[in-house]
């Protein structure tokens, strides 16, 4: 029942979208709720273990669930009647309520068959904007235009989805509610791949990470990050299955969407699995080819003279902002929350050079990782550790996504356990450590905001480090018995 209400949820918004009547969209939503807690009932998609669910557990899941599905049909009301604030996450933030990242990818996929540079400002940026203050952006509709800066071929997926949804909130319904099913998707691969003892824990954790903020931020902004961690996270465990084909395309969009993704292909070669990386290598060719036939060529010599921006941080307009620099948990962003504090010589350079040193580690770290026997039901920790320290190579990272994996890696990590009252409650303050936010538009000291930011940043990587020491650890001691 508890899946079918979400999904119910989900299908209301997209099909919202699609027909543009809340009435035939509630009863469509109705539908698909009943259907899949029918068939969930009939044939779970996770074996349950009853024996496996202590009482703390289920009290904790029972509390969760219902914030969970609280706050996602009140985020789905806003999704489909931006006129009612009210229902966001945060309603006394103006900057939470109307920045809107999808916006960035509509107005590209909008402009990419006619506009050369799809990275030029003027598309999202207002004429009078001043380049030594914060950015001003242009608007569509109550919401303000994020700037566009992934690799042209991401916006395959928006342009195709704008012929069915061509007008923006129509779009937004649409986006908000197949992220949101993408997510459930891979979190259910996860659990089942887990076992009938571990995945019941993770069907019981998960709604922790659904109502945990970094996920309703990312779902209200329309982010990308989560779809394509998400997406990444089913390549992964396709690849598992030999389904290389299917494996190969997911893993390959994600790539040449938001680059970091590539970092799992690194982990392939280094484990040797090559029919993976070929069907990666040949879907991401196949999908810039695509890409080439569809908007031209223009889009992509506009991104490689704007690639070294992006790398190095210059393209990012947040770095005008005091409180944005606070809020990033990248490595490079360090430099720049150094300069909050007055350190001398922290500028792009001294970034970029912070960003390879980095880049340099990660790939060292993550040979060794592919060179070691990893046990099956480990597989999973080790995916998402390295995710996670790939997003952290990006010059911006801000909290409104930064810690979505992360919620992700806990879900998993409190499944694998053995749930004690000690251990439970170790994750429900791990959990509130990654939901320290703070609304860019509020009144702090961009100083103590940027040591408060500190706490789920250093949460969210150790978190990774602890996931991929225990997977190796675990296939250590399965060699020696």
């Amino acid at each position: 029942m508890l899946f079918g209400l979400a999904c119910g949820i989900f299908a209301f918004t997209i099909a919202a979208g699609a027909v543009g009547s809340l009435a035939a969209a509630f009863v469509i939503a109705v539908i698909v709720a009943a259907l899949v807690g029918w068939a969930w009932r009939a044939r779970p998609l996770v074996p349950i273990d009853e024996a496996a669910s202590p009482r703390g557990l289920k009290i904790v899941a029972l509390v969760a669930t219902v914030a969970a599905l609280v706050q996602l049909a009140r985020l789905a009301v806003f999704m489909v009647d931006p006129t009612k604030p009210g229902y966001s996450q945060v309603p006394a933030s103006d900057w939470e309520v109307r920045h809107s990242c999808l916006s960035a990818y509509f107005v590209a996929a909008r402009a990419a068959d006619h506009v050369p540079n799809i990275y030029a400002d003027s598309l999202y940026t207002s004429p009078d904007d001043d380049p030594t203050t914060i950015r001003k952006a242009r608007m569509i509709g109550p919401f303000k235009i994020d700037v566009y800066e992934y690799p042209p071929p991401f916006l395959l997926l928006p342009r195709a989805l704008r012929t069915v949804f061509p007008d923006f909130l129509r779009f937004r319904m649409m986006w908000f509610g197949l992220n949101s099913a993408v997510i459930l998707l891979a979190m259910l691969v996860l659990a089942r791949g887990l076992g009938p003892a571990a995945g019941t824990r993770a069907l019981l954790l998960s709604p922790l990470m659904w109502a945990a903020a970094p996920t309703l931020s990312v779902l209200q902004k329309g982010n990308a990050q989560a779809l394509v961690i998400a997406i990444s996270i089913l390549a992964m465990a396709l690849f598992e299955r030999r389904r290389w084909g299917m494996g190969g395309a997911l893993l390959a969009y994600a790539t040449v969407s938001k680059l970091y993704p590539g970092l799992l292909v690194v982990y392939l070669i280094a484990r040797r699995e090559w029919r993976a990386v070929a069907w990666t290598a040949g879907m991401s060719v196949a999908l810039a080819a695509v890409t080439v036939i569809d908007i031209g060529s223009a889009p992509f010599v506009a991104f490689l003279d704007h690639l070294p921006g992006l790398v190095g941080g210059e393209a990012f307009p947040a770095f005008r902002n005091p409180m944005a620099v606070a809020i990033n948990y990248s490595i490079p962003g360090l430099v720049f929350k150094l300069k909050l504090f007055g350190a001398p010589g922290m500028t792009f350079a001294a970034a970029k050079v912070v960003g390879w040193i980095y880049t340099l580690i990660l790939l060292a770290v993550i040979v060794a990782i592919g060179r070691r026997p990893v046990a099956a039901r480990q597989k999973p920790l080790v995916w998402l550790g390295i995710i996670i320290l790939a997003t952290l190579r990006s010059p911006f990272l801000p909290q409104g996504y930064a810690g979505f994996p992360a919620l992700v890696l806990l879900v998993l990590l409190g499944a694998m356990s053995a749930l004690t009252p000690k251990t439970l409650a170790a994750v429900l303050l791990t959990w509130l450590a990654l939901n320290i936010a703070w609304p860019m538009d509020w009144p702090m000291d961009p100083r103590l905001l940027a040591l408060l930011s500190t706490i789920p940043q250093v949460v969210t990587i150790a978190l990774a480090i602890v996931a991929l020491r225990r997977s190796g650890r675990e296939a250590a001691i399965a060699a020696t018995t």
